[in-house]
């Protein structure tokens, strides 16, 4: 095997890297179920167009899918999308998602929708994630529904964490979105706790919060 000389392999990794290197670890490292917040907040809406942006392994895409959305569903990992058009597959779905790669902080997918989730958009890298959430929002379309779904904090088996990390509150998502006045209905604007299991596989109690928002102009 040849290498190219021009390549430094003491050169930083790009967030994709870092993510295509998490997933290959394992087969699977998420559950393949859906987020819990999308499920409760999405179930009784009409379907029709929906993003969903950080898909990983594609559960809540499928489930959307599943439940008669047209799906755009984008990652940083190509490995991860890999997976999930395999998980769409198997769910007899495919048809109903397009699989789309993107560095939300460089490109974004097309078009307005009718739903547009970010479910624990947060990345090990260095994540523009309030601009990426502002142009998210400029994608939902008039009377379509903004879903933010954040942790509140580093778990707690987190030994040494990045003091400069900053998990936002909902009320600092809604104003990172810089909405004109009038712009959103609030629906929801909370945090709860959720079983989460930790390394050893023992399961502890998690604080996450949700924003959602209907654009009424």
């Amino acid at each position: 095997m040849t290498s190219d000389s021009t390549t430094d392999p003491a050169a930083p990794r790009t967030d994709a890297e870092l993510w295509d290197e998490r997933y290959l670890r394992s087969d699977r490292i998420w559950s393949g179920n859906p987020n819990t917040v999308l499920v409760r907040e999405v179930a009784d809406l009409e379907p029709g167009r929906a993003l969903d942006l950080g898909c990983g392994e594609g559960a809540d895409a499928v489930w959307l899918a599943g439940r008669g959305w047209e799906v755009t569903a984008t990652d940083l990992s190509r490995v991860a999308l890999g997976r999930a058009a395999v998980h769409a597959a198997d769910a007899g779905v495919a048809d109903r998602i397009d699989w789309q790669w993107h560095d939300l902080g460089v490109t974004f997918p097309e078009g307005e929708y009718d739903l547009v989730s970010a479910q624990f958009l947060h990345s090990m890298g260095d994540l523009p994630r309030e601009r990426i959430l502002r142009r998210a929002a400029v994608a939902v379309a008039s009377g379509g529904i903004l879903l933010v779904v954040g942790h509140a904090g580093f778990p707690h088996w987190e030994k040494n964490p990045d003091p400069a990390v900053r998990f936002p509150t909902p009320d600092e998502v809604l104003a990172q979105l810089e909405p004109a006045p009038g712009e959103w209905e609030v629906l929801l604007s909370d945090e709860h706790e959720r079983v989460q299991n930790d390394p050893d596989g023992n399961p502890t109690t998690r604080t996450d919060n949700a924003l959602k928002v209907r654009r009424t102009g």
